[in-house]
Order: C-alpha cells, then sequence, then structure tokens
C-alpha cells in the first residue's frame, strides 16, 4: 500500500466540482499513532453532536463507544489506508480510511467543520487511491445521517441493515461505487 500521500492546499472547481467550499490551508496526510487522541475525540463528539438527528441518544452513546474499545484505533492505522485532513496547527478536521478490497471503512468530519467540502476532499483523495491500486468497486455501511452526501458522490443503495455498533443495533445502508 502507498504509505505517503500528502497533499496541500485546496481542491480547485477543475479538480471536483463538488469541493467548493474546502478551507485554505488544509493538508491531507497519513494517520499515525500519535494522531490517535483527536481521532477519538473528532469520532466520540462528531457522533454525540451530528448523528443525534438521525439516531436515539442510546444509539449514538453506543456507537461513540466504540472508539474506546482498547488497541482497535491503532489497529486500524496499521491495517486500513487511513487519511486525515489537517490545518496549520495540526488539528484534525477530518478522516477516511478504506480496506485494500474497496470497503470504505469511516469518513468522519469534525463537527465544527461540516458542510465545507472537507468530507468531499477525504472521499476524492480515497477515490484515486482505490483507482491507483486497482480497486474499481467501493463499499460502505453509512449512516442514516451519511446517506445523502453518499448518493450525491454516486453511491448507490444495495441494501438497508440493522448492526450491532458496540451493544446495540442501528439502522445504517449498504452501499457501492464503481469507479
Amino acid at each position: 500500500m502507498e504509505k505517503d500521500h500528502t497533499h496541500t492546499g485546496t481542491y480547485g472547481s477543475n479538480q471536483n466540482q463538488h469541493i467548493s467550499h474546502l478551507e485554505n490551508d488544509i493538508t491531507f496526510r497519513n494517520a499515525t499513532t500519535a494522531d490517535i487522541p483527536q481521532l477519538k475525540d473528532l469520532f466520540r463528539d462528531t457522533v454525540l453532536t451530528i448523528n443525534i438527528r438521525d439516531y436515539t441518544p442510546e444509539e449514538v452513546a453506543d456507537w461513540a463507544s466504540c472508539i474506546d474499545i482498547p488497541g482497535r484505533l491503532a489497529e486500524q492505522l496499521a491495517n486500513l489506508y487511513f487519511i486525515i485532513a489537517v490545518d496549520t496547527r495540526e488539528n484534525i478536521l477530518g478522516f477516511c480510511s478504506i480496506r485494500h478490497d474497496g470497503y470504505l471503512h469511516s469518513i468522519f468530519v469534525h463537527k465544527d467543520h461540516q458542510r465545507k467540502g472537507i468530507a468531499s476532499a477525504l472521499l476524492l483523495h480515497i477515490e484515486n487511491y482505490a483507482k491507483k491500486n486497482n480497486i474499481h468497486i467501493i463499499t460502505s455501511e453509512v449512516s442514516i445521517t451519511a446517506l445523502p452526501f453518499f448518493r450525491h458522490h454516486g453511491y448507490i443503495i444495495e441494501q438497508k441493515q440493522q448492526v450491532k455498533a458496540n451493544k446495540l443495533r442501528m439502522t445504517n445502508y449498504r452501499m457501492k461505487k464503481i469507479l
């Protein structure tokens, strides 16, 4: 797998018309174990703040607790292509990860940086990585909250499903995109 995939700057409209409001001076780089504390906070805060509009308080609390499973995030960093978007102060604004078989494991944007093009930029990064690595189909399990975003980017629903977060079962959608 490609290990260093750093890009500084914004994505202009000629690169991807969906990324029009991206903040300046954002760097995309591989996540490291030093990023784990920020990644945990970002995930937890985003799920509890953003996903609450589509899930119950019990569901988001259970989902957010998944990040506290010992060693889980370090294992993901070691086994996935895992990139982050950071600002000039190294604050993590979002992250995205994909397995070598094309399963998009995660995409999250900080609760205070929603709707600024960061998720679209991360997804474009992942899709370009997939193409370079001969991955022709990306699949993912997408929350109710993220469903409109993925539809907008050409992903189609394969199945509505109930999946276990930590202890509770919740609704999400299995989606795919052919590259």
